[in-house]
C-alpha cells in the first residue's frame, strides 16, 4: 500500500481523536515507528490491521471508519491537496461525477507511483448513477461514499450515496442527485492563492 494512503488515515485518526490515542494505536500494532512515510509503500496487510483496529477501538464498524476517512479528506482544511484534485473535475457535481473515471490517471501525473482502484462511472439517466470501484484496499468503496458526500456539500448538491456491496467483483456504490443546486457550495479557485504582495 503507498505510504500516501496508511499517512492519511493515520492523519484522520490523530487530527480527529488526539495524538495520544495515535500513539496507543502504534503500540497496539506494535509498529516500530510513530508516523507513516509518504513515499513509501507497506503491506496491504497492516492497512487492513490498522483500520480493524481504530473500528473496535472506536467502537465503530470498519465500514463507518472508512467513510469517516473520504469525508475528512475532503472536509478538513488541513488537507487541501485531495479536495483541489477533485475540483479539477469540473464546475459542477455532474461534471465530477462524470470525471471520475479518469481520476486514477490524474492521480498519477502528481505521485507517479500511486495506484488508486479503477474507477467506473454507469449513467442510467434521470441523475441515477452507479460506481463501480475495483481494487485496493479492501473497502476502499466506503472511503469513496465519505468523499462523494463531502463532495456534494462541496458542490452544493443533494445526493443520495448507498453501498451496494460487490457486483462483479467489485464495490458497487448507487448515487442518486436529487438537486444540483441544493446548497451554497464551498469557493474554490483553480489557480492557487497567490501570497500577498506578489
Amino acid at each position: 500500500m503507498h505510504g500516501l494512503i496508511n499517512r492519511a488515515i493515520q492523519c484522520f485518526y490523530r487530527d480527529t481523536y488526539g495524538a495520544p490515542a495515535w500513539g496507543d494505536l502504534v503500540r497496539r500494532l506494535e509498529l516500530d515507528f510513530t508516523e507513516f512515510e509518504p513515499m513509501l509503500h507497506y503491506g496491504n496487510d497492516l492497512t487492513q490491521r490498522m483500520i480493524d483496529e481504530m473500528a473496535v477501538t472506536l467502537g465503530k464498524d470498519r465500514e463507518t471508519v472508512l467513510e469517516d476517512v473520504g469525508t475528512y479528506l475532503i472536509s478538513n482544511p488541513a488537507v487541501e491537496a485531495p479536495r483541489r484534485l477533485l475540483r479539477f473535475g469540473g464546475e459542477t457535481f455532474l461534471d465530477f461525477l462524470h470525471s471520475l473515471d479518469d481520476l486514477p490517471d490524474r492521480a498519477r501525473l502528481a505521485v507517479e507511483d500511486l495506484v488508486l482502484p479503477a474507477l467506473e462511472l454507469r449513467d442510467y439517466g434521470g441523475n441515477r448513477f452507479s460506481l463501480l470501484c475495483s481494487g485496493e484496499p479492501r473497502g476502499i468503496g466506503h472511503v469513496l461514499v465519505g468523499v462523494l458526500r463531502a463532495m456534494a456539500d462541496d458542490y452544493g448538491a443533494l445526493v443520495f450515496l448507498e453501498h451496494q456491496g460487490l457486483f462483479r467483483g467489485a464495490e458497487n456504490i448507487e448515487i442518486t442527485l436529487v438537486e444540483a443546486a441544493f446548497a451554497e457550495g464551498r469557493s474554490f479557485e483553480l489557480g492557487m492563492a497567490r501570497a500577498e504582495g506578489t
